[in-house]
């Protein structure tokens, strides 16, 4: 199988790149897996004290691999064999599914993670960038809340993270269009830390400067910032109910068709 994710660790500073530049870093299962096995290492590997999330080529991440859509067109469900008996309410990781986890498991890990976005992050893209402590763009980076153009809500852990950055009618009006916005509007939403030439650069310049900080106080900070949040549970959990009815079902079959054959929708009520 194709890498997806390197890290290389220097310094106290673990580089993790996405690596499927040609497919604009999208996610597939490979990545998917990938992603929690960082996360996964890393939690575990002593001497990190600060990691770096970018993307190689065009774009930090483009979101859902688009032949995942194009099976769901063809066979319906979720895209992956399988996929249409897997049950996204079952917790696999603490109070995370698999996909969850994805995003999740980075906001979990004991030190901070800044993440840099080139390019676009949309949909899944978009919340993988969430799960970082910060989000350095460049000037033209474009995000996107974008599931609703494919039928679907944010599944990924999205929904606590953008609940606890953005204004409720923000949130809403960008998860309900869909639209791309871009760094500027970003960061006047709160979904941008910074705004920079080279946000992978900057974002490992101010990494090197907080592996420069006690280890012990950085950890001690980021568990009690952890702790200002509510109880993400219920809403990771009410994420995955959601999905779960859409998957799969007539509209939702009927947007991804649409889109890939580049029509008008015809939904019914």
């Amino acid at each position: 199988m194709e890498e997806r994710v390197s890290i290389s660790i220097s310094e106290g500073v673990a580089d993790v790149r996405l690596v499927r530049a040609d497919k604009m870093n999208a996610l597939d299962q490979a990545m998917f897996e990938a992603l929690v096995a960082a996360t996964e290492r890393l939690s575990k590997e002593k001497g990190v004290r600060v990691v770096v999330l970018s993307g190689e080529g065009r774009a930090f991440c483009a979101g859902l691999d688009m032949g995942r859509f194009a099976a769901m067109k063809e066979k319906g469900g979720n895209g992956i064999p399988g996929g249409e008996n897997r049950d996204l309410t079952k917790r696999t990781h603490g109070q995370a599914n698999f996909p969850q986890q994805a995003v999740w498991g980075w906001r979990q890990l004991p030190v901070p993670v800044i993440a840099a976005v080139h390019g676009v992050a949309f949909g899944g893209g978009l919340q993988l960038s969430l799960g970082a402590d910060m989000r350095f763009l460049s000037p033209d980076a474009r995000m996107s809340v974008m599931e609703i153009k494919w039928g679907l809500v944010p599944d990924m852990a999205g929904t606590p993270i953008l609940a606890s950055l953005v204004r409720d009618d923000i949130l809403r009006d960008l998860t309900y269009t869909g639209r791309i916005f871009s760094a500027q509007e970003a960061m006047a939403y709160g979904l941008a830390t910074r705004i920079c030439d080279d946000p992978r650069a900057v974002a490992l310049e101010v990494a090197r400067e907080i592996a420069g900080k006690s280890p012990d106080a950085i950890r001690a900070a980021k568990r009690l910032l952890n702790n200002l949040s509510v109880d993400p549970g219920p809403a990771l959990l009410a994420e995955s109910v959601e999905q779960q009815k859409l998957i799969g079902s007539a509209n939702q079959t009927e947007a991804v068709r649409a889109n890939l054959e580049k029509r008008a929708p015809k939904f019914a009520d």
